[in-house]
């Protein structure tokens, strides 16, 4: 434990976060278990702590269970075309979608700011749930644009859908991929 200088109190510092980040997984299959709403917005309170420049806080979110999910495959459905929308049964199958939305700020270097905030939101959300054993897919998808989908779920106008995430427990949790070190991009200036 540390000692913060600032306000005095004591600060834990764990490394099992590096392993949370190592072993994390995209995950596309999922039991249909449902996960409790409860469970969902605890891990939504830890992934509201993404670094966001003078805490604007640019985001909300949309969620969808049970039989609410029905819902988002109407939007995607009247975006389109219901005989074209192959993700029906796999939202239909998957116990919740998160649609995370940023309001968009006209300032360039503010967008840019925020959208780095609900980027990192959306990271830490998937890392919460990965330590509760809870897998997840961040979906990006051209029906996120169309103005039908975004008509049928009340995404205003100055709204930016950065994400929607598929969650729930793996079925089958895919093998790691392998990663460029680090040190192969790094351009170091030490002098």
């Amino acid at each position: 434990m540390s000692t913060n200088s600032e306000s005095n109190t004591e600060v834990k510092f764990s490394e099992q976060v590096l392993d949370v980040i190592r072993d994390r997984r995209t995950v596309k299959r999922f039991k249909p278990d449902p996960i409790p709403t409860e469970t969902i917005t605890e891990l939504l309170d830890v992934a509201v702590w993404a670094p966001n420049h003078k805490l604007r806080e640019p985001w909300r979110f949309l969620l969808f269970t049970g039989d609410g999910r029905q819902r988002l495959v109407d939007a995607i459905s009247a975006e389109i075309g219901e005989e074209n929308n192959r993700f029906a049964e796999g939202i239909l199958h998957n116990p919740f979608q998160l649609v995370v939305v940023m309001k968009e700020d006209p300032r360039q270097l503010v967008w840019d700011e925020d959208y780095a905030a609900v980027s990192a939101l959306v990271q830490n959300f998937m890392l919460a749930g990965w330590s509760k054993g809870i897998g997840t897919f961040w979906v990006t998808k051209p029906f996120l644009y169309g103005p039908k989908f975004r008509e049928q779920l009340d995404i205003l106008p100055g709204e930016k859908v950065v994400a929607m995430i598929y969650g729930g427990y793996p079925d089958v949790i895919p093998k790691a991929q392998p990663r460029t070190a680090a040190v192969e991009k790094l351009t170091l200036f030490d002098r």
